[in-house]
């Protein structure tokens, strides 16, 4: 695993197919093509007219129904717009006899060939999002055969099933600069006490399918900062952190599993103060985006909580009816910006 810091560095924007869709979904349906505009003068004006309106419609004369040979493109995209490869696409004809059957390619995009003309219902489907069903017209006033027949179907976008959009595999280097990972205990059993561990570095490997990712984290323990310099200097000492003898604090994990509300829990393990114990983490992507500088960013949000006891930090004393001074469970909260590698 390489660390150290990282500089954004400038990538291709997400994959955007050339041209208008051809294709619009029947009405009251999930639309997520994105057909031409009919009355933009552009070239594809003419057929975004029958697309909406049918055989029926005002888009002129057309090839018949029920003859093969047209051919039809597009590109499966998550809702942000990334390429989703894998993806099954099945145009059944409206008899549910003829059908034609594709899978999109690593850039998202696919083909079906030898399609039957006329109406037809277009099902896409991809492990780990929400499938899709809408009624397409295969037709193209512009051919004089249907085997000169091109249909574009243009952008099919599929959501996650209960969850943000998840970022592309690759590797993600963690942008400490943009990553907040705090630590609580309880304070005579009454308030909270926070502390920041602001030097850090890591990267996740986002895989595919999402739950083969894995992350490993490196931690400067010194960097510790409660804004009290006392009490910094006692975490850094023997009785917490011992950062002289164990500089770093050290996580990996590997595989995920969907907790069943949109998030996800890794499964890992956590080195503190010499000490190796399993921790999971509850994790939720929080979306994906592009920065200023052309850069692929990633953001999660992560939880886990742990007993200070399983790692070798028992210093404390008790006041009073046996109330400690300090509480023996912390609460981790992280807030995780990471940049697509390139």
């Amino acid at each position: 695993m390489r660390f150290g810091r990282h500089r954004a560095r400038r990538g291709a924007p997400p994959v955007q197919p050339e041209g208008g869709p051809l294709a619009a979904s029947a009405p009251g349906t999930d639309v997520s093509l994105h057909p031409a505009a009919a009355d933009d003068g552009g070239p594809h004006a003419q057929y975004a007219q029958f697309a909406q309106h049918g055989p029926g419609g005002p888009s002129g004369p057309g090839i018949p129904s029920g003859l093969r040979g047209a051919r039809a493109h597009g590109v499966v995209l998550t809702r942000d717009g990334w390429p989703l490869p894998g993806a099954s696409v099945t145009l059944l004809a409206v008899d549910g006899v003829g059908s034609a059957r594709a899978t999109s390619g690593s850039d998202g995009r696919f083909v079906l060939a030898d399609l039957e003309t006329g109406p037809a219902t277009l099902l896409v489907a991809c492990a780990g999002h929400e499938p899709q069903a809408r009624s397409v017209v295969v037709q193209d006033p512009r051919a004089t055969r249907a085997e000169e027949m091109v249909v574009d179907f243009g952008e099919l976008r599929l959501a996650r099933v209960g969850a943000a959009e998840l970022p592309p595999p690759g590797r993600w280097v963690i942008d400490p600069d943009h990553t907040s990972l705090v630590a609580t205990a309880h304070h005579l059993g009454l308030s909270a006490v926070n502390g920041r561990l602001s030097r850090l570095e890591g990267a996740i490997e986002v895989a595919e399918p999402f739950s083969g990712s894995s992350v490993q984290v490196r931690i400067d323990a010194a960097s510790i900062d409660t804004g009290v310099a006392a009490r910094d200097d006692h975490l850094r000492s023997a009785d917490f952190l011992d950062v002289e003898h164990h500089p770093w604090i050290t996580y990996e994990g590997r595989g995920l599993l969907p907790d069943g509300a949109g998030g996800w829990q890794l499964n890992g393990q956590l080195t503190l103060n010499g000490t190796a114990r399993p921790v999971p983490l509850s994790l939720r992507c929080t979306g994906t985006g592009t920065d200023p500088w052309g850069g692929q960013r990633v953001a999660f949000q992560a939880t886990a909580q742990l007993s200070r006891n399983d790692f070798a930090m028992k210093w404390n004393q008790a006041f009073g009816l046996g109330v400690a001074i300090f509480g023996t469970t912390l609460r981790i909260t992280i807030d995780l910006e990471a940049v697509r590698e390139t």
